[in-house]
């Protein structure tokens, strides 16, 4: 009977077993997923293998993993709120940076632009209410719906609606007063 009894592993072990080749297998599917989203939000690749480290050591150390609805999203959600962290971290403290551009590569003055922008905006996104910064990088950037963003925040397509327009018309201000400054 002891020999029956060591053999067979403890429940508690084969969860733990369990847990951990399920984490290995959530990883392998949905990695590539977190890292681009927190690409896109970040601009920056070393930023976004930070994020994805950050989501899959959260995620495992999540007690409910099995109540969660939809995994993906709320990786990619997570992705977004640890990438919305590294730039309000990153403009408390540094100057923005972006991916060094080669040197092989000709930039003219639109594409000099759009990285200005890019950074502006990035920059911005680290001054909102987290909330909102979110709800606009999951809006305009990720391409959810009002419905899917509504969904995933837990709150109504209305209170999304109204969120964003008053983002857009912080960001178009604060856009505006930066190009003045500038001028």
């Amino acid at each position: 009977m002891q020999a029956t009894m060591q053999s067979v592993p403890s429940q508690a072990g084969h969860r733990r077993e369990v847990r951990r080749t399920g984490l290995a297998e959530v990883f392998q599917e949905q990695k590539d997923r977190v890292f681009r989203a927190a690409y896109r939000v970040t601009g920056n690749s070393s930023d976004a293998e930070d994020v994805l480290q950050t989501v899959f050591l959260r995620f495992a150390g999540q007690e409910n993993m099995g109540e969660i609805r939809n995994l993906p999203a709320y990786l990619h959600r997570s992705a977004v709120n640890a990438s919305l962290d590294v730039l309000r971290r990153r403009t408390e403290t540094t100057p923005l940076e972006t991916e060094p551009i080669p040197a092989d590569l000709k930039l003219g003055p639109r594409a000099d632009r759009d990285l200005e922008l890019r950074d502006w905006l990035r920059r911005a996104l680290g001054r909102l209410n987290p909330r909102w910064a979110e709800m606009f990088v999951l809006r305009f950037v990720e391409d959810y719906s009002n419905t899917e963003i509504a969904r995933m925040m837990g709150t109504s397509t209305a209170v999304v609606a109204v969120l964003l327009h008053r983002t857009r018309a912080r960001l178009k201000k604060d856009y505006l007063q930066m190009t003045r400054s500038t001028l």
